[in-house]
């Protein structure tokens, strides 16, 4: 009989069943509008409706067109495949955080952003990510932003 040694799934990456992309990952809402649904179907019941069109969203779990989505609040239900986007965004966490000119505490502020902002998320280093918005961009410490994991580096 083989045994696998003990922690051996340990470093693999979950993979969803629909998709074969890792599973937790991040998204955002294609559309301005979209209903989250307690079950994976159009026959289960809607128990809100998200109103923010490029909303962060974390895909927890896939069931056929349906991904099982929380949000920063940690709310989440099903929507339907069609609704998110794989463009990545992040929503301001910090009321009025600083974006620098470069990823560093002491380099220029180029803007601030509101708490509750949504911005593009571009690069990111161990604990920067430059983010853009509609005449602004620069970069923010990871702690000051959802949608992004602590230890996600992006080129």
């Amino acid at each position: 009989m083989d045994l696998a040694p003990e922690g051996a799934d340990a470093g693999k990456t979950k993979l969803g069943s629909a998709t074969n992309l890792p599973i937790p990952r991040y998204v955002s809402l294609k559309t301005s509008t979209g209903n989250v649904r307690r079950g994976p179907s159009l026959s289960h019941r809607i128990d809100w409706v998200f109103k923010h069109r490029g909303m962060p969203l974390k895909i927890t779990a896939e069931y056929g067109n349906w991904r099982r989505i929380e949000d920063r609040d940690g709310a989440g239900g099903w929507v339907h495949y069609a609704l998110i986007s794989g463009v990545r965004t992040v929503v301001i966490q910090e009321d009025m955080a600083l974006l620098h000119a470069k990823p560093d505490d002491n380099a220029a502020i180029t803007a601030r952003a509101e708490s509750g902002a949504i911005l593009h998320l571009g690069k990111c280093t161990h604990d920067w990510c430059e983010i853009r918005a509609e005449g602004a961009e620069g970069w923010v410490r990871k702690t000051e932003i959802w949608g992004v994991d602590p230890d996600e580096i992006r080129d």
